[in-house]
């Protein structure tokens, strides 16, 4: 290779890394000709090599559904099952450059149930190209699509009013066509608006100006898309660095990497890190052909700063006259992604720029039919719908509106448990101190006055996945009550469960400490502990609860304070031989006078009539597993 090839090569290198990008997306409705106008540009404009034109070529006479011509979306179809079924079901990318521009195309699914798909691939698109059949005109799938692209903020919008080869090129179907849209979308915000008749079949304003519809003066398809002006789209005004990570390849440096989300970076600006508030200039900007004077969205980056100041990934870097919402509040767009409905209850993960913390849904405003536009008040979204919703995180974010900053408006949602993306969210703005979920009304202050908790039974029984419900545990010294007690907690633990655990050592060491073990000391201490064991069972928590409580009577006054049917009597059923072996010294200081008041030596204790589980101390090794198991059964613990 002579030296003048190799600059030809490198200066055509240096031109195409120059060439504007233009992200777009195709949609509409079956067999509208989504795929087969991204072929034939492909086509056409020569960007496919020979053994895919061998192979499309072979593909169309036994697969494919356009007659005696070329089926130019298989070139797209990629996926068997879409071959198979003549349709797009997943987004299909494909990438092609001509002298002027780079596209990366997005063909999405036009069925209604594949809403999240289009949603995915229109996400970064600057344009989209909505394909409509001029035999059936403007159809709800269109308006659907419409409203789509509308909600995704995309300002680029290209009507192409497809085979029209079927309807013999009448300008009086294009026409119409074209009314009908342009009343749709008149409550819409879509800045920039296009129509191009076409036939992507026969190739008619595809690549080259179609002799069949001289009465069209506008561009073709390739030719709009390599001309259509969209940089000044992204927004060069509000400053926003979420940090992806902090770089230190060697001693001495530490830079900050990420890709910038909006506004324009120069050396010397002065920039303020959230959320610690931390001020400091811009020492240097890397890219990847080394140190620039400035940086700008999409470009990415490494910046250093000249102090040293707290910056980790999560954390944001803007212009201090100019930062963006900080709040745990707002309200956005939600699409609903999961196959799994959403449940109101969940503690999602949020997903939002760099950074991620908890988050809840705390309402929703409503659901909008994306055939109708229709809103109606609905309790959960199912997958592919969409709606308005509140959205509570645990710490503040750093947000914009997402038709402002579309980077920063925007974040997903991640089931705690199965890790899924469960919806995806587009940030309207934060909420009013009066629309705060958080903000207690008349109905919540009555419910205080008269002592009520705001939190239900049920909605603590959904959190923890459990009933509050005690676990009394009696039997005499040394019969293995506590063991039981002990091992019970721990394995209860271990499952999930949210327990708490009170003997008669530790309550006695502080709430019951005055108290000595005569009869009327122990009824006002058991009786204390009835009711914490009764306050804990109301915040949802199991209580076990280990006490000799030897008498039949403050058993059944214990059981009224915390509930006849919250309380579960477990009788630890030892005789005193045996408990005399386990715990000689305490029955010999009794014996000798030494202790009064103790069961089973001075003081009578009654057997439980109506113990609802009895055991044995020798089978304290499977004991807890019976107790689980009773539970289970009852529906107090469900153990999976």
């Amino acid at each position: 290779m002579d030296t003048n090839e190799t600059l030809d090569i490198k200066t055509f290198l240096d031109q195409d890394e120059k060439k504007d990008l233009l992200r777009l997306l195709t949609a509409g409705s079956v067999d509208d000709g989504k795929s087969t106008l991204i072929g034939r540009l492909l086509f056409d404009s020569k960007r496919i090599y020979e053994d895919q034109l061998s192979a499309l070529e072979r593909d169309s006479k036994r697969v494919g559904h356009a007659g005696d011509d070329i089926d130019y979306a298989l070139l797209l179809d990629g996926l068997k099952a879409e071959r198979e079924q003549g349709i797009t079901i997943d987004v299909a990318y494909r990438y092609f450059s001509t002298n002027k521009r780079k596209f990366i195309i997005a063909d999405t699914p036009g069925h209604e149930q594949y809403t999240r798909n289009m949603i995915t691939g229109g996400s970064t698109a600057n344009l989209a190209i909505l394909l409509v059949d001029a035999q059936n005109g403007v159809i709800t799938q269109t308006k659907r699509h419409t409203f789509l692209v509308n909600l995704l903020g995309i300002q680029h919008v290209v009507v192409a009013i497809n085979k029209m080869d079927l309807v013999n090129y009448s300008k009086e179907v294009y026409d119409k066509i074209v009314t009908d849209y342009k009343e749709f979308i008149t409550g819409l915000d879509i800045p920039d608006v296009n129509f191009i008749p076409m036939s992507a079949l026969k190739g008619d304003n595809v690549v080259d100006t179609s002799k069949n519809m001289d009465w069209y003066h506008g561009e073709c398809m390739l030719e709009f898309l390599e001309n259509v002006h969209v940089s000044s789209d992204r927004n060069f005004d509000d400053m926003r660095y979420p940090v992806q990570f902090v770089n230190r390849p060697f001693e001495g440096f530490r830079g900050f990497a990420s890709t910038v989300a909006s506004g324009v970076i120069r050396q010397g600006d002065e920039v303020l890190a959230l959320p610690s508030r931390n001020k400091s200039k811009v020492e240097r900007i890397i890219g990847t052909h080394g140190d620039q004077e400035y940086a700008f969205p999409p470009q990415a980056i490494t910046v250093t700063l000249e102090d040293e100041i707290d910056v980790s990934r999560g954390d944001m870097l803007v212009h201090p006259d100019n930062t963006p919402r900080a709040d745990r509040h707002f309200e956005a767009i939600l699409v609903w992604m999961d196959e799994e409905p959403m449940d109101p209850e969940t503690q999602f993960y949020i997903k939002h720029t760099t950074n991620t913390t908890k988050a809840r849904i705390d309402d929703i405003r409503y659901r909008i039919d994306v055939n109708t536009l229709e809103k109606t008040k609905v309790e959960s979204f199912g997958l592919n719908e969409i709606g308005r919703a509140v959205i509570t995180t645990m710490k503040p974010i750093f947000f914009d509106p997402y038709e402002k900053v579309a980077t920063t408006g925007s974040f997903i949602l991640i089931d705690p448990v199965t890790h899924n993306t469960s919806a995806v969210g587009m940030i309207i703005d934060k909420l009013s101190d009066s629309e705060l979920p958080t903000r207690i009304t008349d109905m919540d202050r009555e419910k205080i006055k008269r002592g009520e908790a705001l939190v239900s039974e049920q909605e603590r029984q959904k959190r923890y996945n459990q009933k509050g419900h005690t676990l009394w545990i009696t039997g005499l010294h040394g019969s293995g009550k506590n063991e039981l007690a002990y091992t019970l907690e721990k394995q209860l633990f271990d499952l999930g469960a949210t327990v708490v655990l009170m003997d008669g050592s530790t309550v006695r060491s502080g709430l019951s400490r005055e108290l000595d073990h005569s009869p009327s000391d122990r009824a006002e201490h058991l009786r204390r502990v009835a009711h914490v064991a009764r306050l804990l069972n109301d915040q949802g928590i199991i209580t076990i609860c280990s006490f000799i409580s030897p008498d039949e009577d403050i058993r059944r006054q214990v059981k009224e304070i915390i509930g006849q049917d919250r309380m579960h009597t477990i009788y630890m059923n030892a005789d005193i031989d045996f408990c005399r072996k386990n715990k000689p010294d305490l029955f010999e200081k009794a014996d000798k006078g030494e202790l009064k008041y103790m069961p089973g030596v001075d003081e009578e204790f009654q057997e439980p009539k109506q113990a609802e589980i009895t055991m044995r101390p020798e089978e304290n090794g499977k004991n807890p597993e019976k107790i689980i198991d009773y539970l289970n059964r009852q529906g107090i613990f469900p153990a999976e």
